[in-house]
């Protein structure tokens, strides 16, 4: 895990120093990696940058950028090749002389992998999550190229006739012709989604490369100031109907088991502590349970936990601990502790990002940090497993509102949204004790106003766009934006595996790991996600919908899995979710804070929002109208971020 930066400025030589310039941008991604730095140019205008979090190959073998044997290539990477042995091993089998291999780093091998194989053929065979700048210098070509799903982030950008790039915004902000526009559109998609989601970035010009894409580059893209089109080298598997699948369950059950094993395996390799975060959930607790059944020694997990026991996992995850025998270690962090979380965001984040479980996940990074280099991570087992409730109701919402005349829905809807969440949320309590409990939900009310919202769309597709949006009339609320596109029709695939596609390509890479990149990397701790193997990614996509979703059950193949190791009983509760209080936050200690920010005079100077808008739906969650922390939250970290820049 590390993090990269570089820049490509032909005849530039003059205008200002090149190394100065690198510097300041790989100074900026410190945290990224701490222990060793490193530069290259080619004495025209191409300068590469690396900072390293050594993980494998701790010496000095490991140290980047790095030139490949045979001298053609010069990489810069960020990430983990899973399955670099192997690699290396067939390197050798297919050379005459086997290489003079210099340590044993992943890096190296990715290097001969490329004069052996080629770059784009060399990407399909790599196992693991990366962010990588590649120079091929007899071709005088620039690649940039990231993992399958997005694991490791890759900004780029033309920025007055230089082309810049590396792992987080702030490198390329630090180079000195970096020109920062923001982009009204991307605020409107930051507010409607709470992230800007790829191949935007909150700056115009500037671009994520999307997951599982490459981009070539030589100077006359340069010259002609466009760069060429991402090109992809893996896309995710359309999903499996039931009669297209021929495993009988317990069969689907054991390959399961077999291809998480190995990589979890896989994954365990590193010459530093590794651990594991532990919720007490379905996901975690299947890749501990994993990891520990792999390892003669305690694995060493950890969470964090609340007071507030709405939001409190800590002691399901210390029952699961005790029942596995791992090493755990838990923490209990005050509001305080998380609201102290806040000013950091900005910085950690790079780019506003309004996820608020990234303060948790920052707190337990940071526990995590104190004990160990590497942590793996059960995110992503929603997606892939259909975890998320809307997979199941949405679909059985449709079926039967589908039918209901527009006018009668739209009646219905208002009258759910004419009594509060929070009203809702006491009658659901009253009512808990004669409730069966596949019914009982966290926070009912919110989820009863959002089903009122999905109510009033005609289409599938509507629908989702609705549930997961936060703002519906976000263009309206940013001044310049132009109107946004909902997600392509539903067409002729099932809804839920529709639904869990568009999540997989958006927000899992664009929300999830985007949270727990920048969250992890902001305590130098290296994050590895099993469930991202494209292995085990291409066989979920691979099961019938009746594996992922059973009489009620969500992520039923997980659960049979982790029943082989977990009693029943220890799991089977509602699904909690990893938040904060927010919504109380904000009409208590965090409420001096929101209006500064919020303040319409200091709204209309600035000139991004539309004050009026903003201020109904604040006044509106002070006075307890509704919870609106997910169409408020977006603004404040994007005026906390605007804060932070201007303050530079």
């Amino acid at each position: 895990m590390c993090g990269i930066a570089g820049f490509w400025h032909p005849n530039s030589q003059g205008r200002y120093d090149g190394s100065s310039a690198l510097t300041r941008m790989t100074n900026a991604i410190l945290r990224r990696g701490p222990d060793d730095a490193g530069a290259w140019d080619n004495n025209a205008g191409l300068f590469l940058g690396h900072r390293r979090l050594a993980i494998v190959d701790l010496t000095s073998a490991g140290h980047q950028p790095m030139e490949s044997p045979q001298g053609r290539y010069v990489i810069i990477f960020n990430g983990e090749i899973y399955n670099f042995e192997a690699l290396r091993r067939e390197i050798d089998a297919a050379r005459s002389t086997p290489v003079s291999w210099r340590g044993h780093s992943d890096t190296e091998v990715i290097l001969a992998a490329f004069e052996q194989w080629g770059i784009q053929a060399s990407l399909r065979k790599l196992v693991g999550m990366f962010s990588i700048a590649v120079w091929d210098q007899p071709q005088e070509t620039l690649t940039l190229a990231r993992d399958r799903i997005g694991e490791k982030p890759l900004y780029y950008g033309l920025s007055q006739g230089a082309l810049l790039f590396g792992s987080e915004l702030q490198a390329l902000e630090a180079h000195p012709n970096f020109d920062a526009v923001v982009s009204r559109d991307s605020l409107a998609l930051l507010l409607k989604y709470a992230y800007v989601p790829a191949p935007h970035s909150i700056y115009e010009g500037i671009f994520k490369l999307p997951a599982g894409t490459y981009l070539e580059l030589k100077s006359i893209d340069l010259e002609n100031g466009s760069a060429s089109t991402p090109q992809a080298y893996w896309e995710l598997p359309s999903a499996q109907t039931e009669s297209g699948f021929s495993l009988s369950d317990t069969e689907a059950v054991d390959q399961l088991q077999e291809l998480m094993g190995a990589t979890i395996r896989d994954q365990m390799v590193a010459d530093v502590p590794l651990g594991a975060f532990l919720s007490g959930g379905i996901d975690s607790t299947l890749i501990v349970s994993l990891m520990q059944s792999l390892s003669s020694q305690q694995v060493k997990t950890y969470t964090i936990g609340f007071d507030n026991p709405r939001y409190n996992e800590a002691e399901h995850a210390k029952a699961v601990a005790r029942h596995l025998g791992t090493d755990h270690t838990e923490l209990y962090v005050s509001g305080a502790d998380a609201l102290a979380v806040i000013s950091k965001l900005p910085e950690i984040y790079s780019e506003p990002f309004a996820d608020s479980s990234q303060i948790p996940t920052y707190l337990v990074s940071q526990l995590a940090r104190n004990h160990v280099t590497v942590s793996l991570s059960g995110d992503a087992g929603d997606e892939l497993f259909g975890g998320y409730n809307r997979y199941q109701y949405l679909p059985g919402v449709w079926k039967k509102l589908g039918r209901v005349p527009g006018p009668a829905r739209r009646l219905a809807a208002r009258m759910i949204e004419s009594t509060s969440p929070d009203r809702w949320n006491s009658i659901a309590t009253a009512l808990s004790p004669f409730t069966p409990a596949r019914l009982r939900v966290r926070l009912p009310g919110d989820k009863l106003h959002k089903l009122a919202n999905v109510m009033q769309h005609d289409s599938p597709s509507q629908m989702y766009d609705r549930v997961v949006s936060q703002w519906q009339n976000a263009s309206e609320a940013v001044i310049g934006a132009s109107q946004l596109r909902g997600p392509a029709s539903v067409g002729d695939s099932d809804f839920a595996s529709w639904m869990m596609r568009q999540d997989t390509m958006t927000y899992l890479p664009d929300d999830i790991l985007t949270k727990v990149d920048r969250a992890a990397m902001a305590v130098s701790l290296e994050t590895r996600v099993p469930f991202l193997d494209h292995r085990i990614v291409e066989f979920a996509s691979s099961l019938p919908m009746s594996l992922k979703i059973r009489n009620g059950s969500t992520k039923w193949i997980l659960r049979q899995l982790l029943y082989r190791y977990v009693p029943r009983e220890m799991i089977e509760r509602p699904k909690m979710g990893f938040g904060i209080p927010l919504h109380e936050w904000l009409r208590g200690p965090l409420r001096e804070w929101a209006d500064a920010l919020l303040d319409p005079q200091r709204l209309a100077s600035e000139g991004y929002f539309v004050p009026g808008m903003i201020q109904t739906v604040w006044e509106k969650h002070l006075r307890g109208q509704g919870n609106y922390q997910h169409q408020l939250w977006p603004v404040l970290m994007f005026q906390a971020w605007l804060d932070q820049k201007q303050a530079i």
